[in-house]
């Protein structure tokens, strides 16, 4: 009779440990989050190969077709992109290449979009 006692008192002790472990751990676990890229993605390395007399071709060989092309800027590309993961906004940058007459890159302009609320 008190070997059963003990085991069952043993029993419930075990039990309550493990639960309390399981509602414990459970707890402190936050959902993977997957990074969502959007746009065109560059780096140094791309912008660095950009250069005053490309062609159309050769800008779009270098960045991928840009993502905004304005009917009413015609010789205006523009090339946009964020990295987001879950609500948090990491980065997002925005490039406009102006290409002149003759299709020739004449300028362009690196916008970084303040993300700060």
């Amino acid at each position: 009779m008190k070997f059963t006692m003990i085991n069952s008192r043993f029993i419930t002790i075990i039990y309550t440990f493990i639960l309390f472990t399981l509602i414990v751990s459970c707890s402190s676990f936050t959902p993977y989050k997957v990074p969502i890229l959007q746009g065109n993605i560059y780096d140094e390395e791309d912008i660095s190969k950009l250069t005053q007399g490309l062609t159309k071709d050769q800008v779009q060989f270098i960045f991928g077709t840009s993502l905004i092309r304005d009917p009413f800027h015609a010789n205006r590309w523009d090339y946009y992109y964020s990295i987001q993961v879950g609500d948090e906004l990491l980065d997002e940058m925005k490039l406009s290449i102006n290409f002149n007459s003759d299709g020739l890159v004449d300028n362009w302009t690196i916008e970084e979009i303040d993300i700060t609320d």
